[in-house]
């Protein structure tokens, strides 16, 4: 129920914690037990209104990537709020600088979903490359089929496939490691790698070479000034031919229309989404293409991972409320 109050509401006001949106169940009993009040939301992302009235006064505030925390927020927060814990790793929802300018701690909830999503992207990955989800379609369809030796052929990941990965961070090594046991040849690009390097049997190379050597192309990058439509039509165009593209990271990396066009053109084979530029709304022209997988961000969905988010998300208020540094600082820029 948005609005819910949890914790000791005796204690008043003062130092109240609000939760934008209502988090997993043990994460929620551990808040109702707290000697702080806590404000809740629901389970829907709250409308504006709703959430700058609702973080009004507030010492802490939990927040997930659907709340925008910008001067305006801060502002409708006022001087008590002295940290923003985000439930994601992603932070581009949040003005860190701004909260920062403020002396309001931000913190974020990686490395707790690093093998989730690894394991999410490569499901999606088999999916697209091996035409599980339009096979799927066509079976319930009713249509009358009969095996052959064309039917719904895809790309055999494990006979020599090349997966570039485009960000070397945690997650993009854990599906690393995954490709590696599935037999593919694994580069990376990352500017923080030296290329011509090899990281634990991923080749380093440079962006163009990413581009051309990769059969299949996985984004695990932040979205910021830097990597918004990093995937142009051009690092489209400079893909190979019959390329797939895997976006598990955010939408805004990829230019969508770009991506539509490569996708129409046949000059690539597929993409797997599961980020979207204007999410939660999808491109309705990426919906009508068979050879697209889509996900409503749902890569660090499972039941234990998703509370070790909320949990690492409530650790941190509450230990910045206690005069601690979070554990999971967002450093400011």
């Amino acid at each position: 129920m948005s609005g819910q109050m949890l914790g000791d509401a005796a204690l008043g006001a003062d130092g109240i914690v609000h939760v934008a949106r209502r988090l997993t169940e043990p994460a929620m009993a551990r808040l109702a037990a707290w000697r702080r009040p806590v404000s809740c939301g629901g389970d829907e992302p709250p409308a504006r209104d709703q959430l700058l009235r609702a973080a009004r006064g507030a010492a802490g505030v939990i927040v997930t990537l659907t709340e925008r925390v910008d001067a305006e927020f801060l502002d409708a927060a006022g001087p008590a709020l002295r940290v923003v814990a985000n439930v994601a790793v992603g932070y581009d929802n949040i003005d860190v600088a701004e909260a920062s300018r403020r002396a309001v701690v931000v913190a974020n909830t990686p490395g707790v979903l690093d093998e989730a999503t690894a394991d999410h992207t490569f499901a999606m990955i088999l999916a697209v490359t091996r035409r599980v989800v339009e096979a799927d379609r066509f079976a319930r369809s009713g249509t009358p089929w009969m095996w052959g030796p064309r039917l719904f052929l895809g790309l055999d990941i494990s006979a020599g496939a090349t997966l570039g990965i485009v960000g070397h961070g945690r997650i993009g090594r854990a599906v690393a490691r995954r490709a590696l046991a599935f037999g593919m040849r694994v580069v990376a690009y990352d500017p923080r790698l030296r290329p011509g390097q090899t990281y634990d049997a991923v080749q380093a190379v440079a962006w163009p070479d990413l581009l051309a050597l990769a059969d299949v192309v996985s984004l695990h990058v932040p979205l910021m000034d830097a990597t918004r439509h990093l995937v142009d039509a051009a690092a489209l165009a400079a893909m190979k031919d019959g390329a797939y593209l895997v976006n598990a990271a955010r939408g805004g990396i990829v230019d969508e229309l770009a991506l539509l066009a490569a996708l129409r053109s046949g000059r690539l084979a597929g993409a797997a989404l599961d980020t979207f530029e204007g999410e939660p709304r999808i491109n309705p022209e990426l919906m009508e293409l068979d050879s697209v997988v889509l996900q409503p961000h749902i890569a660090s969905a499972g039941a234990v991972t998703r509370d070790r988010m909320c949990q690492l998300a409530v650790d941190n208020v509450e230990r910045v409320l206690a005069g601690e540094p979070p554990l999971t600082p967002v450093p400011a820029p």
